[in-house]
């Protein structure tokens, strides 16, 4: 409708929209598949029918035609490469919904025939055709071929091979030479072009990060040939550092052909990475105050402590870590906790420092005037050096950790020795030295998609038993703690999805004794069950606290009495993202899991393993860090036997860390 206003010559003009009803598809009906069933391509597509649970129905003509192209993509991996698709039929039912019948002219499977090779100066071309991985008679499967030239996830492409080395303008042009039947012969020709040097890297968007901290991390620096595999490198390892957002890491190229140059430019995005733990409360029962309060900062800078100008709102920048953390539930428990780590020590290498003090005290409750009261407490520090090897990209590094902690136990835990006995009260001295190896290729370290990260320690103190500070025959024959301790972690993620990620990872330990008289010593065991940190757990020095989804902590008989000597634990997660910005993160999880403790080394078997499943979430939160729920079910519980399946089930809380 429109109206003129008499007073101007302006029209009023009002437009009435029918939407009518939203068209579904009732019904698609395919004709002509044979070598793909059905279902398989009802399963591709995203246009489902209106009588499916799940998936749209909706009646979108953009939708089908990327259907139909999905489709397509599908039968020429298969080798159907002349597949065609039409649509015969389209037709309404009673209810106004949509009816269509496509056919399918699947054509003839085709196979690769002779593979030549033309222009490869720098490569033979039995290298080349072992790094294309695909021989005559193979299923002709044009996006496998694309890959494997152009780009392959995991590197596996001749293109890569070419830019690896420098060959930043390589030029691989495919050609059909002839069609045989069903078989089609292909070549190659390859123009390898000059060497391309890296001109200048410039790095955008760190506003608090000093540009030396990012640079150092970087595989690429000017006047080195080009590498595809080194930028790659590169963004993986600056995604670890933790300071930058993933989504927002770019990096760009202005490639200049006439001088064969390239320049790099890397732009990130700041995200908060300090940690603020802040709690408190009354507790009734004992009229005392409880509570946390603790701080850390990831990117910290020494240097600018004294330089308020320069806070943001801390001293950050440098790439260094700070902690601090009090916590005390009133009488019964007290602790605090310092640790300072400066990756790059003197600046030029990654060398790892790091320098850490702690005490806790945990008591019964009682009055210290009392007879009843009990309490363990606990003093040390610990120093530590690493380094990361360049002869595999840093991927590998060691380090050696020097740690000392003086407890004393007064009565307030019984802890079961290998002889039956037990001990609950003394002085002990923990002196150790813990080499480690870790190799890892892990780039994010919230929400990893693909990579590994293997890690391999000893723990060894010296044999005092030998140098006659212990033994058997001693009032305490654990003043001067005596072990070896080994551990070994394995985790490796791969994509199965687009977004969905699995997670399978491995962990196992042993604690051994240097003197059989002695036998292993009532601290540095293993517990296994509930979430892995627990106060309650923690009581136990020294001990590796280990989370068993499903199983309350102290469940497991071997964790009882003071821990084991040995554990194993196999997972298998699959994690599913839910949003990614910089604000937060977050995703969702299921699990599958088994594990056990042995309270004697040689009681150990692998896979004599408890079994538990569930589902968790992940957050990562601003000044918050890593928050999580599980909620897991054991299966092994027989005095639950004929209960409901709740009574099996445990839910936990990941509060900071992601523990073990």
């Amino acid at each position: 409708k429109q109206r003129l206003n008499a007073d101007s010559s302006a029209i009023h003009l009002r437009v009435d929209i029918d939407k009518g009803t939203k068209l579904k598809v009732a019904n698609l009906h395919f004709r002509g598949n044979e070598a793909v069933s059905t279902r398989k391509l009802h399963r591709l597509m995203d246009t489902k029918e209106a009588r499916r649970l799940f998936g749209s129905a909706r009646y979108l003509p953009a939708t089908l035609a990327a259907d139909k192209e999905k489709l397509l993509g599908y039968y020429h991996t298969l080798g159907y490469r002349d597949a065609r698709i039409e649509q015969d039929s389209f037709w309404r039912d009673e209810k106004g919904r949509i009816g269509l019948a496509w056919r399918i002219d699947e054509g003839r499977c085709y196979y690769f025939g002779h593979i030549n090779w033309e222009g490869n100066a720098i490569y033979p071309s039995a290298l080349l055709q072992k790094q294309l991985g695909i021989q005559p008679g193979d299923v002709y499967n044009q996006g496998l071929l694309d890959e494997r030239l152009f780009f392959s996830p995991e590197g596996r492409d001749i293109q890569s091979l070419y830019m690896d080395n420098g060959y930043l303008f390589v030029r691989i042009e495919p050609i059909e030479k002839g069609i045989r039947g069903d078989t089609i012969d292909l070549e190659f020709r390859i123009t390898e072009g000059p060497v391309a040097m890296i001109s200048e890297v410039n790095i955008k968007g760190n506003e608090r990060t000093h540009e030396h901290v990012i640079r150092r991390e970087l595989a690429t620096q000017p006047g080195q040939p080009f590498s595809r595999a080194d930028v790659i490198r590169s963004q993986r390892e600056l995604m670890a550092m933790g300071y930058f957002n993933p989504e927002k890491l770019g990096i760009h190229t202005d490639v200049d052909p006439a001088t064969a140059t390239v320049a790099l430019e890397y732009e990130v995005e700041e995200k908060r990475n300090e940690k603020v733990e802040l709690s408190a409360g009354w507790n009734p029962a004992s009229q005392q105050v409880v509570g946390t309060l603790g701080l850390t900062i990831d990117n910290f800078s020494v240097r600018n402590l004294l330089k308020g100008k320069d806070w943001s709102p801390l001293p950050s920048g440098d790439g260094q870590r700070l902690s601090l953390r009090l916590q005390s539930t009133g009488s019964q428990y007290q602790a605090a906790n310092i640790s300072f780590s400066e990756p790059w020590l003197g600046g030029k290498r990654p060398n790892l420092f790091t320098v850490a003090g702690f005490t806790q005290r945990f008591t019964n409750g009682a009055s210290a005037g009392d007879e009843s009261f009990a309490s363990l407490s606990v003093t040390g520090g610990s120093l530590q050096l690493g380094a990361r090897f360049r002869a595999l990209r840093r991927s590998l590094a060691f380090t050696l950790e020097g740690s000392y902690q003086h407890i004393y136990l007064n009565g307030y835990q019984d802890i079961q020795l290998d002889d039956g006995s037990s001990i609950s009260s003394g002085r002990f001295n923990n002196l150790y030295l813990k080499p480690a190896l870790t190799y890892n290729t892990i780039g994010d370290p919230f929400f990893p998609t693909r990579g590994a990260r293997i890690t391999l320690s000893a723990q060894f103190t010296p044999p005092f038993s030998a140098l006659g500070l212990a033994s058997s025959d001693n009032e305490n024959p654990y003043r001067w703690l005596e072990y070896h301790k080994w551990r070994f972690n394995a985790e490796w993620y791969a994509p199965i999805t687009r977004k969905l990620v699995l997670k399978a990872s491995a962990k196992m330990g042993w604690l051994g004794h240097y003197n059989r008289d002695i036998g292993t010593p009532p601290f540095e065991r293993f517990e296994l069950g509930g979430n892995g940190i627990s106060s309650s757990q923690a009581g136990f020095v020294g001990n590796d606290l280990i989370a068993l989804r499903g199983y309350e902590e102290g469940y497991l008989e071997g964790s009882r009495g003071g821990g084991g000597a040995a554990f194993s634990k196999l997972t298998l997660e699959l994690r599913y993202p839910l949003f990614n910005a910089q604000a937060a993160r977050g995703y969702i999880l299921g699990f599958a899991e088994a594990g056990n403790v042995w309270k004697q080394a040689y009681q150990f078997a692998p896979f004599n393993l408890k079994p538990a499943a569930g589902l968790g979430l992940r957050l990562q939160l601003p000044m918050f860090g890593t928050l999580g729920f599980d909620y897991g079910i054991g299966f092994d519980k027989p005095e639950l036997e004929g209960q409901h399946w709740s009574k099996f089930g445990t839910f936990n809380i990941v509060l900071g860390i992601e523990p073990e």
